[in-house]
């Protein structure tokens, strides 16, 4: 419910995209400044404790920048909204939203590798306190993620639907979205285990529905996962 009212007004966008991210951000400095103090209150807190990864943190701001960035696009707000040039900006996005994930699936194999050495399993304890199994199928799942990002066409055909709900990308058909999908399923399987359900299936596979049932080049819009 919170996607469509961020989808369909451009209030519920803002407030969503723009608010409550400055919001968080304030919320997580002032946890982070007080468990660097020793306070406990913070040392316990659960963002504190199940959200300290560089990860999870890349990927929330990466995909904000993208969604404040596809509402510039959307309703044309500024220089930028009107800008031809501006319209490679979702690329550049995704790429670096798909370059996020390649980077923690090759730090799982890397850290797989590194455990294996040590204490003959593969298995290791991340930061969160999530235990992962890291090795060969982190690599292969990364450079899937990067050729991903080279078959990303059509940068310049993105528009803005006739009521501005929607920000659309008619070159990324339903066979680019499926195996960005199969990919990102693959991703949250092997480092996102905790994220599984919502990540893996209910977030991810709603794109190529979205795209089969509904309007044509939207099923990417929300392709910021996991």
């Amino acid at each position: 419910m919170t996607n469509e009212i961020a989808r369909r007004t451009r209030i519920g966008g803002l407030f969503f995209f723009v608010i409550l991210p400055v919001a968080l951000t304030i919320h997580f400095i002032t946890i982070y400044v007080c468990a660097g103090l020793g306070q406990s209150w913070a040392l316990h807190n659960q963002t504190y404790v199940h959200m300290n990864s560089w990860f999870h943190y890349a990927k929330l701001y990466a995909a904000t920048f993208g969604c404040i960035g596809f509402m510039i696009l959307k309703y044309h707000w500024g220089h930028l909204g009107k800008a031809y040039w501006f319209k490679v900006f979702p690329f550049v996005i995704v790429a670096i939203n798909i370059f996020i994930a390649v980077g923690s699936d090759f730090e799982s194999a890397i850290r797989g590798m590194h455990a294996l050495q040590t204490t003959g399993s593969q298995w290791w304890l991340s930061s969160e306190g999530v235990w992962l199994y890291g090795a060969w199928w982190n690599v292969l799942n990364g450079l899937a993620g990067i050729i991903n990002v080279f078959f990303m066409t059509g940068w310049f055909g993105i528009y803005s639907s006739k009521n501005e709900q929607d920000m659309l990308w008619p070159d990324m058909t339903w066979l680019f979205i499926l195996a960005y999908d199969v990919w990102n399923f693959e991703y949250t399987y092997n480092n996102l285990p905790t994220h599984f359900w919502y990540c893996g299936l209910a977030l991810c596979w709603r794109q190529p529905l979205r795209q089969s049932f509904g309007t044509r080049g939207a099923g990417f819009k929300t392709g910021l996962t996991p």
